[in-house]
């Protein structure tokens, strides 16, 4: 969170991390799209350039994404500058869908945004100079990182289906019977709850990107602080992923439930928890993407909890309420295992922490965390694959043990960003007064 008092040139000053970490990642994204359109017009399908220019030039994929790019664009302009370029886009949507209806091409939204946000950036790389421009792209900058991010993850998840596939879900399931399989009992809870409280969690579920929005925003109210939750946000988003072709796994609704449409080993979500003992990966002839092992809906979310907990009572409570009802979905539609969330949980707060508060530096503190955490993650994934039989025969061992890594984890990312100065656990954690009076949220 940006000190209330803190002068806007103090803020620039502090955002000059955030200026380099764009321009980087801007360069790999462009780079990336570009490779990945190649594989996708190759293996016959829509390909992340393809995409954009159905954003700005047909049905936009989603129409929530371009928005809250959008919404990070705004962020470098003035008020006024501001309700030109929201009524623009409010504008220029309008007109679409009216041209849509009369064609019969149906309801769509995102073109408006997508066409502002690019006029912002033109605008402000041709007429602006000095602090107003560099702010005008930075926000630009990262909106446009939001979309494409989203467009490169359509591919890659289609990619996954490619380049893997046979699935671990057998391993991933054994393991998670020493927690209770979760996945399971929540299936059941979600059923219980009816078609209202469904609406309300896959609502929730597929609007992540909009809750990120609402943190960030309040977030970069001032201008630009050194660390922010956009940045967390694509972090994940481009470091998660990789996970998907090391360890392959679609979900319990398709591998053991009706989603697998005739691929899964038997209808056995969420009423009926498997019984086999001897896992081994089998071929999963179904395009559902492996997208599972990490959890990244629980690592973003989580996420957006962390940097709301210095905000106002409201915005604690929406990150609070976001994490949980996120947790619930993720287990209750069948998407996710329960020790797909604690690996989740264990890579978001690494990566937090490695970009958290770079004001303190590399220190032990930062180093011990960032290593730790990557152990961890190593340690619960190979345990995933290796130890499943084990973990599942002593659950009263194994499962302390899985949510004793997680929770150290935890434990150790407080004491470094959220403890008390003069506490123990502050003590511990590098933490003292002078450093954490600058610290941002």
């Amino acid at each position: 969170m940006l000190i209330d008092d803190a002068p806007v040139s103090t803020v620039w000053r502090r955002a000059g991390g955030t200026h380099a970490v764009a321009t980087a990642a801007t360069v790999a994204v462009v780079a990336a799209m570009v490779v990945l359109q190649v594989v996708a017009s190759r293996s016959g399908f829509e390909g992340p350039l393809q995409s954009l220019a159905h954003d700005f030039a047909g049905t936009p994929k989603s129409m929530s994404v371009p928005w809250a790019g959008l919404a990070l664009g705004l962020v470098g302009l003035t008020n006024r500058q501001r309700v030109v370029a929201v009524a623009a886009a409010v504008g220029i949507d309008l007109v679409v869908l009216a041209g849509r209806l009369i064609a019969g091409s149906g309801v769509a939204a995102g073109t408006g945004p997508t066409w502002v946000l690019a006029g912002i950036a033109v605008v402000a790389a041709v007429r602006w100079t000095g602090e107003r421009r560099a702010g005008a792209l930075l926000g630009v900058g990262l909106g446009a990182l939001l979309i494409a991010a989203t467009k490169i993850g359509d591919v890659w998840l289609q990619i996954t289906v490619m380049a893997r596939p046979a699935v671990l879900d057998q391993y991933v399931e054994l393991a998670d019977r020493a927690l209770g399989s979760p996945s399971w009992v929540m299936g059941q809870v979600v059923d219980a709850v009816g078609p209202a409280g469904y609406g309300v969690l896959h609502w929730v579920y597929i609007e992540l990107p909009v809750a990120a929005i609402v943190v960030a925003l309040y977030q970069v109210r001032g201008g630009w602080p050194a660390h922010h939750l956009v940045r967390t946000f694509l972090a994940i988003g481009l470091i998660g992923p990789l996970f998907y072709l090391l360890f392959p796994v679609v979900g319990p609704d398709f591998a053991f439930g009706a989603a697998g449409e005739g691929a899964q080993l038997g209808t056995y979500w969420p009423t009926t928890v498997p019984t086999f003992t001897d896992p081994v990966s089998f071929v999963f002839d179904n395009a559902a993407p492996r997208n599972c092992m990490p959890s990244l809906h629980t690592a973003w979310a989580l996420a957006i909890f962390v940097h709301s907990r210095r905000g106002p009572l409201w915005l604690r409570w929406g990150g609070t309420f976001w994490l949980v009802c996120t947790l619930t979905a993720t287990l209750g539609f069948g998407y996710h295992y329960g020790v797909d969330l604690v690996a989740g949980v264990v890579l978001s707060l690494t990566i937090e922490s490695a970009l958290r508060d770079p004001e303190r530096g590399w220190g032990r503190f930062r180093i011990r965390l960032v290593v730790g955490g990557a152990v961890a993650f190593a340690a619960l994934l190979a345990s995933y694959r290796y130890l499943a039989e084990p973990i599942a025969a002593v659950p009263l061992v194994s499962a302390p043990l899985i949510l004793g890594v997680m929770g150290a984890v935890v434990v150790a990312f407080h004491a470094t960003f959220f403890a008390a100065p003069d506490s123990a656990l502050g003590r511990w954690g590098g933490r003292d007064a002078d450093t954490t009076a600058v610290a941002v949220g």
